[in-house]
């Protein structure tokens, strides 16, 4: 794993110091550490899951799938409804957004989940919430890495042509929330796209690019304008 030099720690501090951001980011699933989700949630402890980084698969497998993230986080006291970006523009989509107390999101595609996220209108919301400290962002995979300054280097691992075959464009640009890139799954032989990850991973460091690598059941929590911290 590769969290970079002190001077990108540093840097990771700053992104975070003048707002109260809570931040819980998983390689897959829930990890290891869901206890520390929870108690980052305040309120009534009910959010909106985001199944978008799937929108390029049949239907009927994102509704299993939501149904699936929906009970795993009932296991953990946390009560999810899905946020359909599909049907949202951004003229619409604070009246739907509400006062959630937390944001779960669903691995994928970062590049379609990217997109979704800008024709809906939902980044500018996060970005704002979050600097507010309204709510908790949580998710896994693609639901991490899009909040990387830049999604360059992921594309060797996400096609970005589900993205173009769904918007007719993609968007390298990450919402800017994290220092660095993100990249899950590192040393998780059980994942398919481990190897693929890898091989990004390499190539951030033959770079010198810093980011945060993450194997399957590891964490990335940033909670008070704290540094993130590997967990």
């Amino acid at each position: 794993m590769s969290t970079g030099s002190k001077t990108g720690s540093s840097r990771a501090r700053a992104r975070c110091e003048d707002r109260r951001v809570r931040l819980y980011l998983s390689s897959m699933w829930l990890g290891a550490r869901p206890e520390l989700f929870t108690a980052m949630v305040g309120g009534s402890r009910r959010g909106w899951l985001v199944m978008s980084a799937l929108d390029m698969t049949d239907e009927e497998n994102r509704s299993t799938e939501a149904r699936r993230q929906v009970a795993d986080l009932a296991a953990v006291g946390l009560q999810a409804q899905e946020l359909d970006l599909r049907r949202l523009t951004p003229d619409t989509v604070e009246e739907a957004f509400g006062e959630p107390d937390f944001v779960w999101v669903r691995g994928g595609n970062v590049f379609v989940l990217r997109m979704a996220l800008a024709r809906s209108g939902l980044d500018r919301l996060v970005v704002e919430g979050l600097g507010a400290d309204r709510f908790t962002y949580a998710g896994f995979s693609a639901g991490a890495c899009v909040l990387a300054p830049s999604l360059r280097g992921l594309e060797h691992c996400d096609p970005v042509e589900e993205a173009t075959d769904l918007y007719g464009e993609v968007r390298f640009d990450g919402l800017g929330l994290l220092d660095r890139p993100v990249v899950p799954h590192l040393r998780s032989p059980d994942h398919p796209e481990t190897e693929l990850l890898a091989e990004v991973a390499a190539r951030y460091e033959a770079e010198r690019q810093p980011y945060w690598g993450l194997s399957d059941g590891e964490v990335l929590v940033v909670e008070g304008g704290a540094a993130p911290v590997v967990r």
